[in-house]
């Protein structure tokens, strides 16, 4: 678009390394950094292709915007920022967000954007029209009458530490907000930590639970691009954030109390407590700060649960957190066990990091979308069956058909996990029915029991190529395993894996165990049953020989051969998945 008949506003992609470096350059003459961006756009000398100005964003939030000295004055940066908020708008950005020194508050107040919070060195301003208020408005419906109090919490996961927090001060106000932060970048998603949140107060009568807002700043709204020292950075999301939680958040929910719990170790939240004792009393809010609860001595965290869930150490787990949290957490466990199939590389004819194997419709993008759009319908499953009867059959089905179209959705209708989706499905199912029965004591056997009572309720998929495979071969389709319950797979897979947790190649040689026992069909269907056996034998030369250097010589085999072994990949996802519990 021509600028002031010599410049022209241009898209700069960043992925570019030219276009990332003349940025780079510009922004330090302007004492910025680059941050995180989705878009940017730079203004340039149309004969040179000199970068004169620029600025971009991400999400609904302007970022980087400056000005060579040379046009400040001349309207440029308005015109900059107009030519953003258009592509914001094209984008589905309505409302949009600066953070910005306090100095440019006039450049965005031209432009109909209004001040929402302010500190010493940062500003926050809005445009648009379903923004800040329909927040406030949204609290304000939640409000009640009496003495009123608010609860922050980031709850990544909801623990017995928050619980106890949430308890603690329950019983100091007549009502009390809780504030579940709403950004997504948490192991867990905001729909998840809300969920859990709760269901974890919901003894609790004069508990509201509300939904949280970008408005609520975090550290991963707040761009500190713009400020040298981290320390002035976080001094300075601290005080924004401060001031519009008392112009706006508790004003809308008649809170005169904000509750928070004591910090023993982590240096910004200890800060934060400060500044909210030294801030909120001055502006009518009381500041609370309660004692965080111990267990065996130590502080309950919730990153001590997320260490705990990675090591896969789920009887630590439980406790640590309230019995309404632990299906989030197993459906977390079926999630994590498929990402680290994925993730495990190299693969004898399976999609990984390094190639596609034997596929030439998915790749390990198609993989993880698969994932990720079946999370919602795995920790559905597991709260649904947290109970002391495990959900009909045809109850599940129907959430796994549902499941199954959103995973083709997410894929372009590329079958990726329909194998892993039945088998950890069910082991979800299971997992989740055990542990809210009580019988832990011997979890796997009590797990493999459940597992073949529910597939025995199942029907056979007539019509399908396992079932053609099944009645020709005379093999076991996945139903057929299930039924069983996964003996054999918890009976050996799993004992070798928990016996050899210590060899770095335990997750490769475990997955030519499965390889070289089971009779995949996925296998058969692509290549026949006697190739499928060479396979098997195949797989058990290279378990008794093991290297990795073999391992990428198969896979290598298999892809020009066309065989891709996913059952045994499904396999091996359960039993990742399986290894997290009861040790």
């Amino acid at each position: 678009m021509p600028m002031f008949n010599n410049y022209d506003i241009v898209e700069m992609p960043l992925t570019v390394k030219r276009n990332r470096a003349m940025v780079e350059i510009f922004l330090d003459k302007s004492g910025l950094r680059l941050d995180d961006m989705d878009y940017y756009a730079a203004v340039v000398d149309r004969e040179n292709y000199t970068m004169l100005a620029g600025g971009g964003f991400k999400d609904d939030i302007i970022k980087c915007i400056a000005v060579d000295d040379s046009l400040r004055g001349t309207g440029m940066s308005q015109q900059l920022i107009s030519h953003l908020m258009s592509q914001m708008n094209v984008e589905g950005h309505n409302n949009v967000k600066v953070f910005t020194k306090p100095g440019n508050i006039d450049i965005f107040e031209s432009l109909g954007f209004k001040t929402l919070g302010e500190s010493s060195k940062a500003i926050l301003l809005e445009n648009g029209l379903d923004g800040l208020s329909s927040y406030v408005n949204y609290l304000h419906s939640l409000k009640r009458d009496g003495n009123n109090g608010i609860i922050v919490m980031n709850a990544n996961p909801f623990t017995l530490g928050h619980q106890y927090l949430v308890e603690q001060a329950a019983a100091q106000v007549d009502n009390l907000y809780v504030i579940v932060v709403a950004e997504d970048k948490s192991l867990f998603s905001s729909d998840e930590r809300q969920a859990m949140v709760e269901a974890g107060c919901s003894h609790l009568k004069n508990v509201t639970v509300c939904r949280g807002s970008s408005y609520i700043i975090s550290a991963a709204t707040f761009p500190s691009y713009f400020i040298k020292q981290a320390s002035d950075a976080a001094m300075a999301q601290i005080e924004l954030d401060l001031d519009v939680t008392t112009r706006h958040i508790a004003p809308a929910l008649g809170a005169t109390v904000r509750f928070v719990g004591n910090e023993p170790s982590d240096e910004l939240t200890r800060a934060y407590n400060q500044a909210m004792h030294q801030q909120l009393p001055q502006r009518g809010i009381k500041v609370v700060e309660l004692p965080r609860l111990e267990k065996d001595g130590r502080h309950i965290s919730a990153s001590e649960i997320r260490q705990l869930l990675e090591k896969g150490d789920f009887n630590e787990v439980m406790r640590l957190v309230p019995n309404t949290t632990l299906p989030y957490l197993v459906a977390w466990l079926a999630v994590n066990a498929l990402k680290r199939e994925l993730d495990l590389t190299p693969k004898p004819g399976l999609v990984d990091t390094h190639d596609n194997g034997a596929h030439r419709d998915m790749d390990y993008d198609t993989m993880l979308r698969s994932i990720n759009a079946l999370r919602p319908y795995f920790t559905q499953l597991a709260v649904m069956s947290y109970c002391n009867e495990v959900p009909a059959a045809s109850k599940l089905q129907h959430l796994g058909i549902e499941a199954e179209k959103t995973m083709l959705n997410a894929t372009g209708g590329v079958n990726t996990h329909r194998g892993a989706l039945f088998s950890m499905g069910l082991a979800v199912v299971a997992a989740c029915h055990v542990i809210a029965s009580g019988e832990t004591s011997n979890f796997i056997n009590h797990w493999s029991k459940t597992v073949a009572s529910i597939a025995s309720e199942m029907p056979g998929g007539n019509g399908t190529h396992g079932h053609t495979i099944r009645n020709k071969h005379q093999v076991e389709g996945a139903l057929n395993i299930a039924r069983t319950g996964y003996s054999k797979q918890t009976s050996r897979c799993l004992s070798f894996y928990r016996d050899n947790r210590h060899d770095e190649y335990v997750n490769y040689k475990t997955l030519l165990i499965i390889m070289s026992e089971l009779d995949d069909t996925n296998v058969i269907h692509r290549v026949g049953f006697e190739k499928a056996q060479q396979v098997k034998l195949d797989a058990r030369h290279l378990l008794e020989n093991f290297s990795i250097e073999g391992l990428e010589q198969m896979n290598e085999s298999f892809i020009k051969a066309n065989i891709s072994p996913g059952g045994a990949a499904d396999m091996l996802s359960l039993t990742f998945f399986l290894s997290s519990f009861f040790k």
